[in-house]
């Protein structure tokens, strides 16, 4: 399984992007795609994520301004990324996982650098 994440890119304050992420490869029609970053000197942490039924959840810190989707037919997610903060700088990782009968199976992707100006 590969992922290949774009989108990111340097956008003021209040602005937008959106983030794509698409993985090929022999994946589990029922997994969890999502999508994490990490800031220098911070610890990576999961920003939004979404099941192939759909349900979502997302930190706290992002909630009512990132919106995460995801396009099964194409092996997709997605992340909205409105109303930009400069703390939302980081570089954005995308992620595919799913459960065998004996282990939990993970993906990552390249990760994309988003970057907010002041």
């Amino acid at each position: 399984v590969q992922l290949q994440a774009s989108g990111g890119g340097l956008v003021q304050a209040g602005g937008s992007l959106r983030l794509s992420c698409a993985a090929s490869g022999s994946i589990f029609s029922i997994n969890t795609m999502s999508w994490y970053r990490q800031a220098p000197g911070k610890q990576r942490e999961l920003v939004a994520a979404i099941t192939s039924y759909g349900s979502t959840n997302y930190v706290d810190s992002v909630k009512g301004r990132f919106t995460i989707s995801r396009d099964n037919a194409k092996n997709t997610v997605y992340l909205q990324m409105n109303s930009l903060k400069p703390e939302d700088t980081a570089v954005y990782y995308c992620k595919l996982s799913y459960n065998t009968r004996s282990s939990v199976r993970e993906f990552w992707g390249q990760g994309t650098q988003v970057t907010v100006s002041s």
